[in-house]
């Protein structure tokens, strides 16, 4: 018997906001070289939640994720 395949999610829509800020900091490679479901994981982080000051928490955390290099979501990651 076959596995059950899951629906792939959603891909998230990136906020002009990340996209400004990823380009301040000179990130967007950084981003970019970063697999998809990576990418689609932070962006959904970041829209899911509601109040403005959670989404610029969670904002500055993927940022200096991917400034530091070697984190994903607080875990270390050997990408």
């Amino acid at each position: 018997m076959s596995p059950v395949l899951r629906p792939l999610r959603k891909r998230e829509d990136m906020p002009d906001f990340v996209q400004k800020a990823l380009d301040e900091r000179g990130l967007r490679d950084a981003y970019d070289a970063r697999p998809p479901y990576q990418r689609n994981d932070y962006l959904l982080w970041i829209n899911k939640v509601k109040r403005e000051d959670t989404k610029q928490k969670h904002l500055a955390q993927m940022l200096d994720e991917l400034e530091a290099g070697g984190v994903y979501m607080g875990m270390k990651w050997n990408g």
